[in-house]
């Protein structure tokens, strides 16, 4: 299903003058303690306000999963604790799952290699930050720079890059944005956020995420600004933020092996959604419901998209 709604998704981003409903595939995860729907029969997609069938439901497999581990190069250096948990992430992750792993540095992602299923090469990429404060310039910035530019891989290479697999990422990152002002409470809304958040729906990108302090910028307010941020960013992608505490958490573990598991309770749904006047920019309003599993989904996706 996936493979083939590929060359009808690009010719909808790519044409204007397509109209009327065309297939559109989303990311949705089932939470692990509600029990996934059987058929696509079982679910129902509100588009725009109106209900839709969801015509297939398919399971994402491992062999159909890209996972960005996106890591601050501002982050403290304490973070180097973590490398050994990062390190057992990457190198567990389930076989054909492909994996890059990436520094966000001053606007962009400088990846430590392509998108590859030899996860044991992409865990001994993994490293110290930098630790210069606001080296990531804006993470938001970084993300919209990425999710635009998805890097290839050797089996999207193979197919002239018409392959779109279910795409994740992990971002490891305090969430402040230092170009939208103060991190005060009533300096909350960041149009760079907002941006970033419209740029993963557009490519079909769910976002996770783990707060963790940067190398400048300390304090209640940042730590409240940050994960403020990730959480709007999580929640309209269909991600989730893991961590909602006060200062760095005590370990990444356990949040990096629920984001293991989120990526094997996700599924691909199919329905029906009309392109806007400009299909290669427009999103639509999407909402999932299944009785009474809790699901979660981006909150718009671009008509045409294929995962």
């Amino acid at each position: 299903m996936i493979a083939s709604l590929v060359g009808l998704g690009l010719g909808v981003a790519g044409n204007a003058q397509v109209e009327g409903p065309v297939p559109t595939q989303a990311l949705v995860n089932v939470d692990a303690k509600s029990t996934p729907p059987a058929s696509a029969s079982e679910l129902t997609v509100a588009v725009n306000g109106k209900k839709e069938p969801v015509t297939a439901w398919t399971p994402v497999l491992p062999t159909d999963a890209q996972v960005a581990l996106l890591i601050d190069d501002g982050l403290r250096e304490s973070v180097g604790r973590e490398l050994s948990n990062l390190r057992n992430f990457v190198g567990n992750l389930p076989p054909g799952v492909e994996v890059l792993v990436g520094y966000m540095q001053y606007g962009h992602v400088e990846p430590e290699q392509p998108f590859t299923t030899d996860h044991t090469l992409a865990a001994s990429a993994l490293h110290l930050p930098a630790g210069v404060a606001g080296m990531s310039a804006s993470p938001y910035l970084c993300i919209s720079d990425f999710v635009n530019k998805w890097p290839a891989s050797a089996s999207t290479a193979a197919t002239g890059g018409a392959a779109h697999k279910a795409r994740f990422i992990m971002m490891l990152t305090n969430g402040v944005d230092p170009y939208n002002g103060n991190t005060g409470i009533m300096n909350q809304g960041s149009p760079y956020v907002d941006a970033a958040v419209k740029d993963a729906q557009r490519a079909g990108v769910a976002v996770y995420s783990i707060y963790f302090g940067d190398a400048g910028i300390v304090g209640g307010s940042a730590n409240f600004s940050g994960q403020s941020y990730l959480g709007q960013i999580a929640d309209s992608t269909g991600g989730v933020n893991y961590y909602e505490g006060t200062g760095n958490p005590v370990s990444t573990a356990p949040y990096l092996k629920m984001f293991q598991s989120a990526i094997v309770e996700t599924y691909v749904a199919t329905f029906d959604a009309s392109a806007g006047a400009n299909p290669a920019r427009d999103l639509v309003r999407v909402k999932f419901s299944a009785g009474k599993a809790k699901l979660r989904a981006p909150q718009m996706v671009m008509a045409g998209n294929v995962e």
